[in-house]
């Protein structure tokens, strides 16, 4: 099922994630690109590369899928998207994109593609979407998939810093606003 998996919306294209990923995954996952987020950057590149391994058996577990976002056209680089826990009733979305990208709206198209491909695919109850109430542009992704808070939470994450959570449900087939 998620072998040869490729996603396109009007812009991007998703792609499963490989280990010719992991220099541009090590340059731009950054600690300014992690402040809002449960992981770290990489100290190394064999890091980057040991995460990128690990989703490749996650994928092949069917836990975990874990995707690559590039520009249709120039195919440039623009981020990572993931769905957690496809196992259960609740899998949960994740994204970051580069800085460059920052405000572009790759973010958002990004998440819908997966979403739709989730509605098509998947048997789940709703999807999760855990957000730092700090970091509106995920914010706003949630809200665009009319996702409403579910539970807050604080949780340290991988850096040290204290995340102030507010957990998303989405609902399957969901009306996409703007």
């Amino acid at each position: 099922m998620l072998e040869d998996l490729r996603l396109e919306s009007d812009r991007l294209i998703l792609t499963l994630l490989t280990l010719e990923y992991a220099p541009v995954i090590f340059q731009e996952f950054t600690a300014e690109i992690t402040t809002y987020t449960y992981p770290r950057p990489a100290e190394t590149i064999q890091q980057t590369e040991r995460f990128i391994r690990e989703t490749i058996q996650q994928r092949l577990n069917g836990t975990n899928l874990t995707m690559a976002i590039a520009k249709k056209v120039s195919l440039e680089f623009v981020g990572v998207c993931a769905l957690h826990n496809l196992h259960t009733d609740t899998p949960e979305l994740g994204i970051w994109t580069k800085k460059s990208a920052h405000g572009s709206g790759f973010g958002r198209e990004a998440i819908r593609c997966l979403k739709q491909w989730a509605d098509e695919t998947l048997d789940y109850e709703y999807l999760l979407y855990p957000v730092d109430r700090r970091n509106l542009p995920s914010q706003k992704i949630a809200k665009s998939l009319n996702g409403r808070i579910i539970r807050e939470y604080q949780q340290m994450n991988l850096s040290g810093n204290l995340l102030e959570v507010q957990e998303y449900r989405i609902e399957r087939g969901q009306p996409m606003m703007g």
